[in-house]
């Protein structure tokens, strides 16, 4: 028999669910729609990535531009976390979400009728604050849920939407018509479908004043949770330099090895590092953190070191398997620093830290690219651009392996 259990934490109320003498499993089809939100914000942020060279081919852009278009994202995921990643604490998961999804349509939009760079900035710039609004209260709310299934979910999604949305955008440039607007067209229907199952989902939280003043941009942890942060935050910031240096140069890495553009292959290039990330999600979810942590750093400093050499040797095999490698670096570490931090937080605290934690990955995720860009177009060429930032998240990877074995030191921020 189900028996409803509700229980006040702080100023909330978070709805749980006990059962026994029965198999199904209470809030499943919840989980699963959250996780859908998950793959297609991510999954439009990707899609742009295989029609980048055609955007370059019509418009006559530099490859500072594309590194542009793709930093303008990024740092509008981090203004947005920084003002609206605790706004669902207040007002409630469902709102935001609601109001996010909408928000995606529209740019989608924007992106299918894109007639130049300033529409594309312009819709990469709203698409960062509606994912940034939403991705924290996705998290909390599968939280909420099921704390640890909830703790799976926000590792595996984030790697099975960047490679979902790479693939299909570049098997819809490819094999369809209307390469640079199908795609975007897809994901708007998808958007709007979400919007409604979210209306229809139960609530996960009860409403809270101070909803004004969490907009203002601060950066706080709950004490109990910043020994592990401190842990967390250096693999972070590697892992997802790394997902930064494959989102914004890997299609124009590949062309050049290849000697021409190939967008299946660029797609199937991002797909395979997305997906080797979620595998090693699965395989390794029933290791310790701190494992999970080291696996995923000892990884990416292979597979980078791997991508390099088949830079300097002009091998696309070689590249392939560095990139296969360099997935499993961020799928570990990602999923390491989510397990490490995320049990710490009380439910009202929830899409706060996990905004925090998605401000630290963004960083890595948008700065690096943006200046890997400036050195493209001033005097290294693509392939030294692409070899400095090869190097430097290999020194983040040892620095952030400096700072696990420091924390080992602590067994209760590791574990």
């Amino acid at each position: 028999m189900t028996q409803a259990i509700t229980r006040t934490v702080g100023q909330h109320r978070v709805a749980e669910v006990a059962r026994s003498g029965t198999r199904r499993r209470p809030g499943t089809a919840a989980l699963l729609l959250l996780a859908s939100l998950v793959v297609s914000l991510l999954s439009a942020s990707s899609a742009p990535t295989p029609i980048y060279a055609i955007y370059q081919a019509e418009w006559g852009f530099s490859p500072i531009t594309t590194t542009i278009i793709f930093g303008i994202y990024a740092v509008s995921v981090l203004v947005s976390l920084l003002t609206l990643g605790k706004l669902s604490d207040h007002v409630g998961r469902k709102p935001v979400l609601v109001v996010s999804l909408l928000v995606q349509a529209g740019t989608m939009i924007i992106l299918a009728t894109a007639g130049g760079v300033p529409a594309l900035l312009v819709a990469r710039a709203i698409q960062g604050v509606a994912t940034g609004a939403a991705i924290g209260a996705i998290g909390a709310a599968m939280l909420d849920i099921d704390a640890k299934r909830g703790q799976l979910t926000n590792a595996l999604t984030p790697g099975i939407g960047t490679g979902t949305g790479a693939l299909l955008s570049a098997l819809l440039v490819t094999f369809l018509p209307a390469p640079t607007q199908l795609v975007y067209y897809v994901l708007l229907a998808v958007f709007l479908l979400q919007a409604l199952g979210v209306v229809f989902m139960p609530e996960t939280v009860t409403r809270a004043p101070g909803a004004l003043a969490s907009l203002k941009p601060e950066i706080s942890l709950p004490r109990n949770v910043r020994a592990h942060m401190l842990a967390a935050a250096p693999v972070l910031l590697a892992a997802w330099s790394l997902a930064g240096l494959y989102g914004a140069l890997s299609p124009a890495l590949l062309g050049k090895l290849l000697g021409h553009n190939n967008t299946v292959l660029a797609g199937v290039l991002m797909f395979a590092f997305a997906g080797v990330s979620t595998a090693l999600v699965i395989t390794l979810q029933k290791m310790t953190p701190f494992a999970v942590m080291l696996t995923g750093v000892s990884a990416l400093f292979v597979g980078v070191a791997v991508t390099l050499v088949a830079l300097g040797a002009g091998s696309v095999v070689l590249f392939f398997v560095g990139t296969v490698i360099a997935g499993a670096g961020f799928g570990g570490g990602f999923q390491g620093g989510i397990r490490i931090v995320v049990p710490q937080v009380a439910p009202h605290q929830r899409a706060g830290v996990l905004s925090l934690l998605y401000v630290v990955s963004y960083v890595g995720l948008g700065v690096p690219a943006v200046a890997a860009g400036f050195l493209a177009v001033h005097g290294l060429g693509l392939v030294g651009a692409a070899q400095v930032y090869g190097v430097a998240v290999m020194v983040l990877s040892l620095l952030a392996l400096a700072a696990l074995v420091r924390a080992r030191r602590n067994p209760a921020a590791v574990n």
